[in-house]
Order: structure tokens, then sequence, then C-alpha cells
């Protein structure tokens, strides 16, 4: 394999941020008169959609509890629906589904949606929110729900469909992607720490600028960087914390009922809208009737042609290791650590037949295959979108990444010399000021 010797901009994977990245950045420098998409140059040590990208669940949602993740998200939906053929995006809307310890939170999010612009309706009240869900499934029992917000625009995407749309994007601009280009090392000016190229597999590349989009290898590329393991936060109490990992990882939990996409259409034979369920109703099991957990649960899920079946997850669990032992490869349902079994497929399903009459004795539908993956997590489970080393940009997504396409163009136009607005809230130095994002009461830590 021959590599080029230099590239103005060299993009570190080829996922949803490193093409999104790529894509842009072509637009921006052919616009600015500044160059054009030959000058970037794309690598990934395996290929496009190889990583979290390419076994994504799909989600595009605006529901946040940060004012600042709901901005960015908006900006998000909105380069999804900018070419949804190409990004193979279905804009079927996106429910989250409450109980009242949740209700202040989501009526927080519905006003500052308001606020935005961004078209939702809100049901409150445990009667009204059965009703409206009853007007759209007639076998809807879920327990305890006070609260329905009802996204009209989101929905989701099929995950490698739009990986090699975006792909196509970046090629007819003229950028180049190499696959089975490793990354290595980092070689650096001596005296400012700029990057002056990054050692691969394949030999040594000289460039001006460097992209770092790595999804669950952040930690690695970060450690490579010489970048810090541990970080001081000033917490909302003024304190100082102090050695707090930079990463940690958890394992997140999906999987697939292997019905019929159909099955789970409206009363009016409609597609649904992605939904999300949270819930402090007890969840007992389908299969014996026993309590599986009197604690917060949550599950989403859609009818998804792609995946073959009804998909979709439930709450990621922390990864207990230490995070320098953690093995990130083999990735995905290749991982022979961090797969779903029985008991995910248990809950799963039993929490599927606690909010809809249909999914009752379906557990043995449930599609046995290896599903899942994990994800590299920052101290406060957000974004950290920085430059370090000079002219290094590092998109570190904290697992929010695939719903998160519009980045690359904020990103790529942060290169440019444009400082973004909505990237602001997620640089690195949030951690040592204390600008940290509210913390929500949902039991996703990414909500």
């Amino acid at each position: 394999m021959t590599i080029p010797a230099h590239s103005k901009y060299l993009i570190i994977g080829a996922g949803i941020h490193g093409l999104s990245t790529a894509y842009h950045l072509a637009l921006e420098l052919k616009a600015s008169g500044k160059g054009s998409g030959k000058d970037i140059l794309v690598i990934d040590k395996s290929g496009i959609a190889a990583g979290a990208s390419g076994i994504a669940c799909g989600v595009v949602r605006n529901n946040y509890f940060q004012p600042a993740m709901r901005e960015l998200m908006a900006h998000s939906v909105s380069v999804w629906e900018s070419d949804i053929e190409a990004y193979s995006y279905h804009p079927v809307g996106y429910m989250q589904i409450s109980p009242e310890s949740m209700h202040a939170d989501v009526a927080t999010i519905a006003a500052q949606q308001k606020d935005i612009g961004y078209e939702s309706v809100f049901i409150e009240g445990e009667k009204d929110s059965l009703n409206y869900m009853k007007g759209l499934f007639d076998d809807w029992q879920a327990k305890g729900i006070t609260s329905v917000l009802h996204e009209k625009r989101g929905g989701y995407a099929n995950n490698r469909k739009s990986m090699y749309g975006l792909a196509k994007k970046a090629e007819a601009e003229g950028v180049k992607i190499q696959s089975g280009v490793a990354v290595t090392g980092f070689m650096s000016d001596s005296a400012s720490g700029a990057i002056t190229a990054v050692e691969t597999s394949q030999g040594t590349i000289k460039c001006d600028y460097v992209v770092v989009a790595v999804g669950p290898w952040a930690k690695t590329v970060w450690d490579m960087l010489e970048l810090p393991k541990t970080i001081s936060i000033k917490g909302a109490d003024g304190n100082m914390h102090e050695n707090i990992n930079m990463w940690i990882y958890w394992s997140l939990q999906e999987g697939t009922l292997g019905v019929d996409p159909d099955y789970l259409k409206t009363n009016d034979g409609k597609l649904p809208p992605v939904l999300h369920v949270d819930s402090d109703a007890p969840l007992y099991s389908d299969v014996d009737g026993s309590l599986i957990t009197d604690e917060m649960w949550g599950i989403y899920y859609k009818p998804d042609f792609n995946f073959g079946g009804v998909q979709g997850g439930a709450a990621p669990d922390p990864i207990e290791t230490d995070p320098d032992d953690v093995a990130v490869d083999p990735y995905g349902p290749d991982s022979p650590d961090y797969v779903m079994g029985d008991e995910f497929a248990h809950m799963w399903c039993s929490a599927l037949a606690h909010c809809q009459k249909r999914f009752e004795g379906k557990i043995g539908m449930y599609k046995r295959e290896a599903s899942g993956g994990i994800g590299a997590f920052t101290p406060d489970s957000f974004p950290v979108f920085d430059v370090f080393r000079e002219n290094c940009y590092f998109i570190a997504d904290s697992n929010h990444g695939y719903k998160m396409l519009g980045v690359g163009k904020l990103v790529a136009g942060e290169i440019a010399g444009n400082t973004s607005r909505l990237l602001e809230p997620f640089r690195f130095s949030r951690y040592i000021e204390g600008k940290l994002h509210p913390v929500s009461s949902s039991p996703f830590p990414w909500s």
C-alpha cells in the first residue's frame, strides 16, 4: 500500500466525525479559495464505518436536558435533513416517555425546544399521557408515565449506509480515504509541540493539521499525544476534585427482536417515532414474572429494516476495569468480553412487554447474535471538542457520536478560522473552570 508522504489536513478515523469533517472542510476550502478536498486525507486502521458508527442504533434526536447539547443537536438534525437520501435518514420523529421523577426535567426540555424553534408536543399528566400513547398504539400499557415529549423532527438513520453515503460525498469533493492505516505515534516540533507528522503502520505522513476522530479509541490516541490521564475538576460547590480519570469505558446494551419491522406500526398503519421510555415502575420478567429491577430503568426501540426487526437498547453498564487495561479491540460484535447476552435480552424484552402488549411472550424471537460495543466516556459523559498541541483538533464524542453529524461541519468551520458558538461549551477547559453541563435525572449517562 502506498500512502502519501504529506497531507495538508490529515484526519484519523473514517466514522461519522472523520468523514463529516472531511466533507465539510473540503467545502470550506473550496468556498474560500484556500484549497480543496485534494488537500485532505482520511486514514482508518480498518475501514469506513468499522467502529462505533458502523454498529450504531442510529437514533437522531434533540432530547437533552443540557441547553448546549440541545442546540448542538438541533444543528445536527438540520444537517441530517439536508440530504435524506445520501444519509439514509428516516425523519420519523422521537418520543421521550417518562415518569413523574423526570417530569420537571422534561418540561424544561420542552420549553427550551420551543424557544429554539424545534417542533415538539408536550403532554403532561398520567391520564393524558396514556391517552396520547394509546392514540398511537392501542396496546400501550406502560405504568406510571406522567409526561410524553414528542419531537416531530429527528428519527434514525441506517448506520453503514449513511457512512458510505457520507464517504461518497467527501470523495466527490476530492477527499482521499485510505483504509488499513493504523496510527502508531506522532512526531512533533520540539519547541512548540505542534504535530509535524503522524507515524502509521504504512509509514510516516507529514502534515500541517491533524483531526482525531476515533470514537471508542479516543483514549488510545489521547495517550499517544501525551495528554493528561487524570484531570482536576471544579465542582458546582467551588471545590476542586483532583486526579479524576480522563477516560472511562461503558458497555453499550443493544439488540434486535426478530419480528417484521412492520410489527411496530401505529394504529393508522404508519411507521412510528423512535420510542424512548424511562420508568421507575418495577420491571417484572415476561418469562416467569420475577422482579428484574425496582430501580429506575430505561429502554429505546424502533422498527428497523436495516437490522431486520425491532431494534434498540437499554442504559449502558460502566466497565469497572482500569481504563488502561480495557481491550477496545477486537471491537463490537467481535469482542470476547463486551457483547450482549441472556441478561440483556431478558431485561429488554421484558421492558418491551411492559410497554406494549404485542411484545408479551416474544423473547423467543430475540436475535441471538453478537451485538453491542463499548464507548470511551469523558468524566462528565459529554463531548470534548478542542485543539491540542497547537494543530491537533480532537473530537471526543463521549459516545454521543452518530447523531452528531453536524459536528464535522462546525469543526471544519473552526479549522477554517470561524469559532463556533455551539462548540464553545465543550472545550477541555470547562473541567478546571467548573463550567459543567447540568445533570439530568435520566438513567442514561448521556441525557
